[in-house]
């Protein structure tokens, strides 16, 4: 028997793996596709549903003690699942905004969670007047196919930090701050501690040239797992801190914290959030300026301009769009200056969903230093190692990717019609970094 595209999805899934080779790869793509769209708008549906019966409990819902529990008797479910999917319904009323994002199947059940505990309890120093605002930016960060939780979570934290109160953000209250070590029956050692977010940042920065994948002599890919690079680092790192505090170099610079913010921001503001873009754009996270660390992202205005009391100062001159402007254009290899200003503009790997962070990335000539191309900002993006070598030397895929840098001085990315018949050009994935 044969199978069509369209019975992949209405179908039952029962015998369907042994037809699945009828289909190409693109018929594939679009089956898995539709079938996310489809899980999307069925849990909408769900929580509507059960929300609605929620205000409305029969005798079986009562026996139960509440919808969440009868949903999670009466299907797979876990009971702690059908009281999220109560909770959320329940949660989304007063939002009808946030509700209708979900209802339309353009923002998942998580995101949506995350949404409605923002609003729910909004930071403390945010006016009323700005929730329709800040609901914007949340639901644009939610929405769309490039959508992730960390990118959410961001656009929350950096309310949180743009909305300061009296009280100290849990992210940086030091009070906070422990380290348990202790020695176990076998003789060896755990380790488990909760840092502020600038501690985390220095450590971050300290074990990340540690910690990168070494390939053997040969070639061979490093085969060691992301916890066991990270407790080699971490041993390496104590190690170079007893032979008098040798630290190495992290992406051409020594590691150090690095804390991105214009100068306009180290002023006094909370009413960034609250009006919309000159530029008539839309919701953009872009436009919340406060201190940005490159691993750990948002932090406050306050912390920053303590740190800026005692440091050294790099100053990375910008245009209108954010850009960094150029600086020493003449070498193949990139200056530190240039290091600095690209992740100030790219903040990690620009290619659209990498989440790579900048001291894990190489600086890519667009138009090759062979081919005339020169070592000017405008000529340059980081990518990180993987990107960097499927842009060099992975067949067919060399040349398929074209990078331009557009009006706004910042990298986007076309991609090959077998990926997009239209070929729309793709943004730079620099808006939101951790």
């Amino acid at each position: 028997m044969s199978v069509l595209l369209s019975d992949v999805v209405s179908g039952s899934a029962v015998g369907l793996r042994g037809r699945l080779w009828q289909l190409s790869a693109s018929e594939l793509r679009a089956a898995a596709i539709e079938a996310s769209a489809e899980i999307l708008r069925l849990e909408a549906v769900r929580v509507a549903v059960v929300d609605e019966l929620s205000m409305r409990p029969d005798d079986q819902v009562i026996a139960s003690r509440g919808v969440g529990a009868w949903l999670a008797a009466n299907t797979m479910l876990q009971i702690r699942d059908g009281k999220k999917i109560a909770a959320l319904g329940a949660a989304l009323r007063p939002f009808p905004a946030v509700a209708a994002r979900f209802d339309v199947g353009d923002c998942s059940f998580e995101h949506a969670v995350l949404i409605v505990a923002f609003c729910e309890s909004p930071p403390k120093g945010m006016p009323e007047e700005a929730l329709p605002r800040c609901i914007d930016l949340l639901k644009a960060a939610a929405s769309g196919v490039e959508a992730t939780t960390t990118k959410v979570r961001n656009v929350i934290a950096t309310l949180e930090r743009i909305f300061e109160s009296d009280l100290i953000p849990p992210a940086e209250d030091i009070d906070r701050n422990e380290l348990r070590i202790a020695s176990t029956l076998n003789g060896r050692v755990v380790v488990r501690g909760d840092f502020d977010a600038l501690t985390g940042e220095m450590l971050l920065s300290a074990l990340s040239n540690l910690t990168m994948p070494t390939p053997a002599p040969d070639g061979t890919p490093d085969a060691r797992s992301a916890a066991k690079r990270t407790a080699d680092g971490f041993t390496e790192l104590i190690r170079r801190y007893l032979d008098c505090a040798k630290t190495g170099v992290d992406g051409g610079q020594r590691p150090h914290v690095n804390v991105h913010i214009n100068a306009r921001d180290l002023a006094e503001h909370r009413d960034c959030a609250t009006t919309s873009s000159s530029s008539g754009g839309g919701a953009s996270a872009s436009d919340l300026d406060v201190g940005h660390m490159p691993w750990l992202g948002p932090l406050s205005v306050s912390q920053t301009r303590l740190l800026g009391c005692d440091c050294f100062l790099s100053t990375v001159l910008l245009d209108g769009h954010g850009a960094p402007l150029d600086a020493k254009p003449g070498k193949r290899l990139v200056t530190a200056e240039q290091r600095v200003a690209l992740i100030a503009r790219d903040k990690g790997c620009s290619f659209p969903g990498c989440t790579c962070v900048p001291a894990w990335t190489d600086a890519h000539h667009i138009r090759h230093w062979a081919n005339g191309g020169p070592t000017v900002m405008n000529n340059l993006v980081l990518l990180c190692r993987s990107h960097h070598r499927l842009m060099h030397r992975k067949t067919g895929f060399v040349g398929k990717w074209v990078i331009r840098i557009g009006v706004d001085n910042k990298p986007w990315f076309i991609p090959p019609p077998s990926i997009d018949p239209q070929q729309h050009p793709r943004p730079a994935n620099t808006t939101f970094k951790t």
